[in-house]
């Protein structure tokens, strides 16, 4: 009996490692779901493949994955929705899903930014928790201190669509501010600009070089994965080499981005 437990324990465990190739669904603990074409299992984190392609994807966390469903035939492909809820106290309506992709597709926009860099700041910091707050206060998405929020007339910083269009607006204001630097603004994105520019870029904290090391890593893999897509079945070998050697230098002497860069999404200097 007991072995019988054992060989069942352990076909879960290879099931749940073997890449997913039916659509379905992703339930999250904090309330979100995943709809991906695929999923492969990559140490502690699930890369959720929401491009047929292979070349838009999210990774969560495995521990914050609840359970897989089914997706429904009419639930569009990409979208971070909430989890059907009652109606408020006092009113006769519902609120309604939150499709995370359309409301990050339209700040970035707005903003002219690159719908990827939003993604990889959200990622960065809130891991896509609506909820979350630091201990220094930040809340929501994008992270949002109290002062800041009001200021980009942020008035519910848990609101998922306010969040992501005053910090996307935020990033592009710090991205003008620092000529278009991304390592600049995302410094001062964490650390706040008063520390970049005592300090002449990068203030020299673990906790913030490690967070712009992180987005600019999520970044370029996920541009030079599109790269990757595009390119087949072209022979692009020399080609992914050398912009993988060039993707690679440090944040001491970064390399500042323009704004055709920034709008485009082209990929930047990695740690």
């Amino acid at each position: 009996m007991r072995m019988r437990r054992k060989f069942w324990i352990s076909a879960l465990a290879i099931v749940w490692a073997l890449p997913c190739w039916a659509s379905e669904v992703a339930v999250l603990r904090n309330g979100f779901s995943i709809r991906h074409e695929r999923r492969e299992v990559m140490g502690a984190v699930t890369r959720l493949y929401v491009g047929s392609d292979g070349s838009s994807y999210v990774d969560v966390p495995t521990a914050e994955i609840e359970h897989f469903e089914e997706a429904p035939a009419d639930t569009p492909i990409a979208a971070f929705q909430h989890p059907p809820r009652q109606a408020s106290r006092g009113t006769g309506t519902a609120l309604s899903p939150v499709d995370l992709n359309q409301v990050v597709n339209s700040a970035s926009g707005k903003y002219r930014l690159d719908p990827d860099l939003v993604n990889s700041v959200i990622k960065a910091e809130s891991g896509f928790n609506v909820r979350a707050v630091s201990p220094k206060g930040a809340q929501g998405l994008m992270q949002l201190m109290p002062g800041t929020a009001s200021q980009l007339g942020v008035p519910n910083a848990f609101d998922p669509q306010a969040n992501v269009e005053g910090g996307t607006r935020y990033l592009r204001e710090l991205l003008e501010r620092y000529n278009f630097d991304l390592i600049k603004a995302l410094a001062a994105y964490n650390a706040g600009p008063r520390r970049v520019e005592r300090f002449g870029g990068v203030p020299p904290y673990d906790d913030t070089r490690a967070y712009v090391a992180r987005i600019v890593r999520d970044f370029n893999k996920k541009k030079l994965a599109q790269k990757s897509v595009q390119a087949r079945p072209a022979t692009q070998s020399k080609g992914a080499a050398s912009q993988v050697k060039s993707s690679r230098t440090t944040l001491q002497k970064p390399k500042p981005i323009s704004a055709t860069q920034a709008k485009t999404g082209s990929p930047q200097p990695s740690e």
